[in-house]
């Protein structure tokens, strides 16, 4: 007799819409203290420990709605699943950070990041200035859009992979 298996796109959409919601509550607690065009590696840290949590809340409660069971498979495509609706929601929200509420953002954070360049390394004046216009060639919304979503994926996968590994059990079905 098959019962009904719970949907692994249906937790990776609810999980992902939590994943969204938080990551626009943790981009306007940093644009609050503008800090929203800096990066580095604690926002990075971050945010990678935020999407790791939504995608292992996703896995487990999946595994309980499915009598304790989650195949790898399962397990990575929610995982994916996540980090990937999370990822669109945090790149519309960018967007609209970019282009409304600080249209001064992508000048701001070029500026902060030419004098990083200045401060901790030995380039030229010419050198730094090079290195930003190769910048501005890959921060144009879509460039934006298309690394956000290559970034979400890639890092949906990869974080996915240990907790997949370790919560899957599979039913016997002799």
């Amino acid at each position: 007799m098959e019962e009904n298996q719970p949907k692994t796109g249906k937790y990776a959409l609810n999980y992902g819409l939590l994943l969204g919601g938080v990551s626009i509550i943790f981009a306007f607690m940093l644009y609050t203290a503008d800090m929203h065009y800096q990066g580095g590696i604690a926002v990075m840290l971050i945010s990678i420990a935020l999407s790791l949590a939504a995608l292992l809340f996703a896995m487990i409660q999946f595994r309980k709605a499915n009598n304790g069971f989650m195949s790898f498979g399962q397990g990575l495509k929610i995982g994916v699943g996540v980090c990937l609706i999370g990822g669109i929601i945090g790149i519309i929200f960018n967007q609209i950070m970019v282009n409304v509420i600080d249209p001064e953002m992508m000048n701001k954070a070029m500026e902060f990041q030419r004098n990083q360049l200045m401060e901790t390394t030995k380039m030229t004046t010419e050198q730094i200035d090079a290195q930003m216009e190769m910048g501005k060639k890959f921060s144009t919304p879509s460039m934006q859009v298309i690394f956000g979503l290559v970034f979400s994926l890639v890092l949906g996968f990869i974080l996915s992979l240990i907790p997949a590994l370790v919560l899957k059990k599979q039913e016997n079905l002799d």
